[in-house]
């Protein structure tokens, strides 16, 4: 799956996970909806990740509000799955203080490729997936990304508007229509 423009594009596929940590229930992009969404694909045994992506994604998850923005983590293991198992992950996520929602990324039938990162044809950790307030895959980016490249993506994203349109809890007028000056 490759990055688009919001015009005329679907909403991404959902992800294929196992288990969700730090949520209530199982986080979907369809719930999403309405906010711009940041994902965090990691590995908690791989340096970059536990150097510059997760501290990232918490810095974010703190300084941005969470009505516009939902950060969450993916840990997508395709190498050591013998150590990265759920219990370890749960430890990993008490030590470094994880608050965001973090799913566990569902292994493949065969290979070392767990699903979602096969789906979203992701190259390696860490991986930055950045979702439109519509649930459109806008960025991909493998490997560290500077702060502020990642601050003026997400800068943009947040400044455009929410789809117009129908969803399941109801339908909206888009901004600027004679509605809103009734």
């Amino acid at each position: 799956m490759h990055p688009t423009s919001s015009q005329a594009a679907l909403p991404a596929p959902e992800f294929e996970v196992s288990a969700w940590l730090n949520a209530p229930g199982p986080v979907t992009l369809a719930s999403l909806r309405g906010k711009v969404v940041a994902v965090y694909a990691f590995q908690m045994l791989c340096p970059g990740c536990v150097a510059h992506a997760i501290p990232q994604a918490q810095s974010i998850s703190r300084h941005i509000g969470r009505d516009d923005l939902a950060v969450l983590g993916l840990h997508t293991v395709f190498e050591h799955h013998e150590a990265m198992n759920e219990n370890a992950l749960r430890a990993f996520i008490h030590e470094y203080r994880i608050g965001f929602p973090v799913g566990i990324d569902r292994p493949a039938a065969r290979g070392p490729v767990p699903g979602t990162m096969a789906r979203y044809g992701m190259r390696g950790t860490p991986t930055l997936l950045l979702f439109d307030r519509g649930g459109v895959l806008r960025h991909s980016l493998f490997g560290h990304a500077p702060d502020m490249q990642v601050g003026a993506l997400l800068g943009q994203l947040l400044a455009e508007a929410a789809p117009a349109g129908c969803a399941d809890d109801g339908c909206l007028v888009p901004p600027g229509s004679d509605a809103w000056n009734a």
